[in-house]
């Protein structure tokens, strides 16, 4: 058989499985989003990262409309300028992403806020692209049925902020000694900083650098201005 038609075949077969394997992912998210529609509306009663978590898990549920607009805010400075406009995936900081990765640069970040929910939620830690590859088609199905201030809220709640210390409420009683309503700008930018290392970070004890990046969050904070999420929280 001649070269070309040999190549042919192959790009042919390539691509078969290639839709083969999106078709089971987008048929998996499709399955897990429709499942989490029940959780529209109520708090989540666990995570995925929480069933894994080698760590005794504390938790707290607090509504979003008991935090001041500037907790929220600090997340989205420090992890997803772009929530409020994007529909769950940020495509061109993926692009980034895999142009680094194959650089050599290794798969790193990129992840959403929608994102991020969702892996928490269904998935597991670690680097992968099939990973990468459901916790994109999660986050749109979450963009779809639960909306920007549900996401922002279920994020705030189930985020790891420490060794076994999940969500907003939790990590600011552990930390802060009380409520996340009652958290400074200080103290919500110094949580934010933790996120993609909760477990080696201490919002009390910042080293150096966190301390910088904490003044660099909220810098972030005042320049997008008290009403940036004011499309996203509706109660506002």
């Amino acid at each position: 058989m001649p070269k070309k038609s040999k190549g042919k075949q192959f790009r042919k077969a390539w691509r078969r499985l290639i839709r083969k394997l999106w078709t089971i992912v987008w048929r998996i998210s499709l399955l897990l989003i429709l499942v989490t529609f029940l959780f529209r509306f109520i708090p989540l009663p666990t995570t995925a990262f929480m069933l894994q978590s080698d760590y005794p898990v504390k938790q707290e549920w607090i509504s979003i409309d008991k935090l001041p607009n500037h907790v929220p805010l600090a997340m989205v400075a420090s992890e997803d300028q772009r929530f409020p406009e994007h529909y769950g995936v940020d495509f061109a900081a993926i692009r980034k992403a895999i142009d680094q990765y194959y650089d050599g640069e290794g798969l790193r970040g990129a992840s959403t806020i929608t994102q991020q929910t969702a892996k928490n939620i269904f998935l597991w830690p670690g680097q992968s692209f099939l990973r990468k590859s459901l916790e994109a088609g999660l986050a749109l199905g979450l963009e779809a049925l639960w909306g920007k201030q549900r996401i922002l809220e279920v994020y705030l709640n189930i985020a790891e902020f420490g060794k076994g210390i999940y969500g907003i409420e939790a990590a600011s009683q552990h930390y802060f000694g009380r409520s996340a309503a009652r958290l400074t700008k200080d103290q919500a930018a110094r949580l934010a900083v933790l996120l993609p290392s909760p477990r080696t970070r201490d919002p009390v004890n910042l080293t150096r650098y966190l301390r910088k990046r904490a003044v660099w969050v909220e810098l972030q904070m005042r320049q997008l201005g008290d009403n940036y999420l004011a499309t996203v929280l509706k109660h506002e």
